[in-house]
């Protein structure tokens, strides 16, 4: 069965970023400019956003494994009327529904994972976050090669195709698996999220603020790398390839570390190390700086989501734990949804670098504040007790 998730979590993840890399082919072919493209993107996260607490009040009903399986078959059929689009605004519904189809994903499926396997959630989260990541790293090449020999359409045509294939199989082997009892008692989402909110709200204030910085950078890196470090495009799409490739071991290697050392100065460390990355990546110039600067950057940040996951479903009770996760990753990616806006925008009039020193500088202040908070003992390094 976990083989099985981590195959769908590579489809629903190849979904959300494939959007991307199809940006020159929605502006050519729809005749937009890179502000309207940029609100795909965001439309994209906001969707994956908007069903996470809707997702974790439907937990507090059904099983996690029926939620997820909905999920695959949502995906599905998101990604065929996305390739059915005719105008951009139909590309902005198509990408909003395959976010709400990851959204609700991840809802369903972090918890169980973490209720599959109770004795080392750091590893297996770390593990579904690098077949996550597989797609990421796929997504640029795939699509590029795809353009090569047919348009952006088919993108998503396979996609569907895959997608169905997957949750039948997914589908097959919940049939034969020993699922776990651990969320029975997760059964009101208010008085859960009540009563975890400084973990909550922890989780929010660390991942939102850099989430946002990070979607709105990638999203645009391509055009960035093209327009301010001078590179040709074919060299700057294989750059964010890299990039995305650096957080397969970054997964790989956080979710393990996790599950050795105290969460909370990890978190940190990995959010200062992410600030200084970006920083320098503004002031590399020539093709090798930029390179090393760039996968720099993607290695340290994808440390961030094993390491902030495993803290919380460790953390969380299994009375509060999907009711708790759910509110945290709505307001989370809701903060995450408006990267792709703010730096379309901001990138209208102002060059690239100085966008992203200002960002950075933002969520610098950011991690004086919560190292700050920290040595003040006002951030929770873990849950409240639960009533028995």
């Amino acid at each position: 069965m976990f083989g099985s998730l981590c195959a769908l979590v590579f489809f629903v993840n190849f979904g959300r970023v494939a959007f991307a890399p199809l940006y020159g082919p929605f502006m050519a072919e729809f005749g937009v400019n890179r502000a309207t493209v940029g609100v795909t993107a965001s439309l994209v996260w906001l969707g994956s956003a908007l069903p996470r607490i809707p997702t974790g009040y439907l937990l507090t009903r059904v099983a996690r494994h029926r939620v997820v399986l909905a999920t695959g078959g949502f995906l599905t059929g998101a990604s065929a009327f996305t390739a059915l689009a005719a105008t951009i605004e139909m590309v902005f519904v198509g990408g909003f529904l395959i976010g709400i189809s990851s959204g609700a994903y991840f809802i369903a499926a972090n918890p169980l994972i973490s209720e599959l396997f109770p004795e080392r959630v750091g590893r297996v989260i770390g593990v579904h976050g690098t077949a996550m990541q597989l797609a990421a790293v796929g997504a640029p090449v795939t699509v590029g090669a795809l353009l090569g020999v047919t348009d952006w359409r088919t993108v998503f045509w396979l996609l569907a195709a895959v997608a169905g294939v997957t949750t039948l199989a997914l589908f097959a082997t919940t049939r034969r698996a020993d699922l776990p009892e651990a969320g029975a008692a997760d059964r009101n989402l208010v008085r859960a999220v009540r009563r975890q909110w400084r973990l909550v709200f922890a989780g929010i204030a660390i991942l939102g603020v850099t989430t946002l910085v990070w979607n709105g950078f990638w999203n645009f890196y391509t055009l960035y790398a093209v327009e301010a470090k001078g590179l040709t495009s074919g060299t700057a799409n294989l750059l964010l390839t890299g990039m995305f490739a650096a957080g397969v071991p970054a997964f790989w290697f956080a979710g393990r570390l996790a599950d050795r050392v105290a969460y909370v100065p990890l978190l940190l460390a990995v959010l200062a190390g992410f600030v200084v990355c970006l920083f320098a990546l503004t002031y590399a110039s020539g093709l090798l700086a930029v390179t090393v600067a760039t996968l720099a950057t993607g290695a340290v940040v994808h440390c961030l989501f094993p390491t902030i996951d495993t803290f919380l479903l460790d953390s969380l009770p299994d009375a509060d734990r999907s009711s708790a996760y759910s509110a945290y990753s709505a307001g989370m990616m809701t903060m995450q949804a408006a990267g792709g806006t703010v730096v379309g925008v901001l990138s209208t009039d102002l060059p690239y670098d100085l966008v992203f020193r200002l960002l950075a500088v933002a969520l610098g202040a950011l991690v004086v504040a919560l190292v700050v908070a920290y040595r003040a003992d006002l951030l929770p390094e873990g849950a409240a007790e639960t009533p028995t």
